[in-house]
């Protein structure tokens, strides 16, 4: 995990063999909307809001994708886990 000024990120791998789709991101949104500031998903230069399934989607995340979650409140550290874990683990597929 990395500290940058009030930010907190994590980075991780999609490992799953559909990528980012849909069903997938309804789940990563899912969990963040119920965080206390928002949560961002970034890949490579790109941040979207992790909240919004249609913002997940325009980062086109296929197998092997590296996606870095970023937040702003140190209370939303335990939603971060769980989306890193979310991730780790192929989004239950």
């Amino acid at each position: 995990m990395r500290e940058t000024g009030q930010a907190f990120s994590k980075d991780v791998t999609v490992v799953n063999d559909l990528g980012l789709h849909a069903r997938s991101a309804a789940k990563i949104a899912e969990i963040a909307r119920d965080a206390v500031s928002k949560i961002w998903l970034q890949k490579n230069e790109e941040r979207v809001d992790a909240g919004s399934i249609l913002d997940i989607l325009t980062l086109a995340c296929g197998k092997g994708s590296k996606l870095t979650i970023v937040i702003n409140d140190r209370s939303d550290m335990k939603t971060l886990n769980r989306i890193v874990e979310l991730v780790k683990n192929g989004f239950g597929e």
